[in-house]
């Protein structure tokens, strides 16, 4: 998967939610919206983890140290589980609780403030607005997703992928708009019954939904973390490629420092160096 691409689709991602979390947020102040702040919430989120993964795509890349010898690679992984933790937590678990709250209002006999607001249409034309955002940045994600994704199915494609970026992407972009269609229907169901109900119904679906996609997030960044095995094909492009080296015949190598293998004799160490070198070799080939 393309790092570039990766991070083309972060930040398209990172700047369609800075600007949408405003507006809604704005949107809120206006109406007391329920659905609208649990969006807005949402996007808040959204930017956060959008930062998390940019910060650690930088950090995967540094070279490797005496105290990490294999290099900070799986950075990326443990960023991409905080990401999933947010989205739960700050995400999901508060679109619920304003769901409840805003309930409660409604058995009290609270005004409803969507209602009696002049602004009753602000929610609607930023929720159309964001509809648009977040479906460019969903389209970059795609676009991206697609030249590393060949025939794989999309839901394949998620969870065989080995870097996290565009995944995370593409499940966050998907969620979102899916949850602007949640709060549409809130609030425009609201306005058109007079029933707050539908306001708190939206804001339930859309914490329904950010748990949902948070759980994938984390079952799938655990796989990763854990350590996955190449894909049958990645493997097949590295026999192929070792076979163009007329490499006759390979025994197991032991992965780890030098000076912790036994026995480390000299011949060992040699024929370890020679065989990291064919692989990475082959890695460049295929």
């Amino acid at each position: 998967m393309s790092a570039e691409g990766g991070t083309r689709a972060v930040i398209a991602a990172l700047l369609a939610n800075c600007f949408i979390a405003v507006t809604k947020f704005a949107a809120w102040a206006l109406t007391g919206a329920s659905s609208m702040l649990a969006e807005a919430i949402h996007s808040v989120a959204d930017s956060g983890n959008q930062v998390l993964l940019l910060v650690g795509g930088k950090r995967s890349q540094k070279g490797a140290t005496e105290e990490h010898p294999f290099g900070y690679g799986r950075e990326r992984y443990i960023f991409g589980f905080i990401v999933s933790v947010v989205l739960f937590s700050v995400g999901g678990l508060f679109a619920l609780y304003e769901a409840y709250h805003k309930w409660h209002e409604i058995q009290e006999g609270h005004p409803n403030e969507l209602l009696e607001s002049r602004w009753w249409w602000v929610p609607l034309v930023i929720l159309v607005a964001a509809i648009v955002a977040e479906g460019f940045s969903f389209r970059t994600a795609i676009n991206e997703s697609n030249k590393t994704r060949g025939k794989q199915t999309w839901s394949k494609y998620i969870r065989a992928a080995k870097a996290p970026e565009l995944p995370v992407i593409l499940l966050e972009d998907f969620a979102a708009l899916l949850g602007l269609v949640f709060a549409l229907f809130g609030v425009g169901m609201t306005l058109l019954t007079h029933n707050g109900i539908f306001d708190v119904l939206g804001t339930v679906m859309i914490g329904l939904l950010l748990v949902a996609v948070a759980i994938a997030l984390a079952v799938e960044t655990k796989s990763l973390l854990l350590g996955e095995a190449a894909s049958p094909e990645a493997v097949g492009r590295i026999e192929r490629a070792l076979a163009g080296l007329n490499v006759k015949s390979t025994r197991p190598i032991y992965i780890g420092r030098p000076e912790s293998a036994s026995p480390a004799t000299g011949s060992a160490r040699t024929h370890v160096k020679e065989q990291a070198d064919l692989v990475d070799r082959a890695l460049t080939l295929a």
